[in-house]
């Protein structure tokens, strides 16, 4: 029987996405570190690189890089390459910029250590629903 938890985080880009996880420990830049195009990341010796999020819930502590990195979250939104759900520990403002004007439900303030690649998540508005792979860990 799978596992599920349930987390309460703040509301960054209200909505309901749900998907396989995605997750990386460490911080995602969108501009340079993701192709648009493709959704894959692209940042060399990035733990997920080769791996795309396109229709993942992508979980990660929280963004880096250039402002336009915003810009390529709704790119990629427009080419159909983009997360169905962004979670972060702790949102700034390139991201989550990127997810209100690409229309992508956006949550943070989630402890995201306890989600793993393959994960099944649920995003409604503010709360997270993560049922637990009863498998092996992914490798992206």
């Amino acid at each position: 029987m799978a596992q599920e938890l349930v987390f309460h985080g703040r509301i960054i880009k209200a909505g309901s996405a749900e998907g396989k996880a995605l997750v990386s420990p460490t911080p995602i830049s969108f501009l340079g570190g993701v192709d648009p195009d493709s959704g894959v990341i692209i940042e060399p010796g990035h733990p997920l690189e080769g791996t795309s999020a396109a229709g993942r819930i992508l979980v990660f502590p929280t963004g880096k890089g250039s402002t336009v990195g915003s810009y390529t979250i709704y790119r990629m939104a427009k080419n159909g390459t983009a997360p169905a759900g962004i979670i972060c520990a702790q949102s700034e403002t390139i991201v989550a910029v990127g997810a209100i004007i690409a229309g992508i439900p956006m949550v943070d303030r989630i402890p995201i250590e306890q989600i793993a690649t393959g994960d099944w998540v649920r995003i409604q508005d503010g709360t997270v629903y993560v049922r637990k792979s009863s498998a092996e860990p992914e490798k992206g």
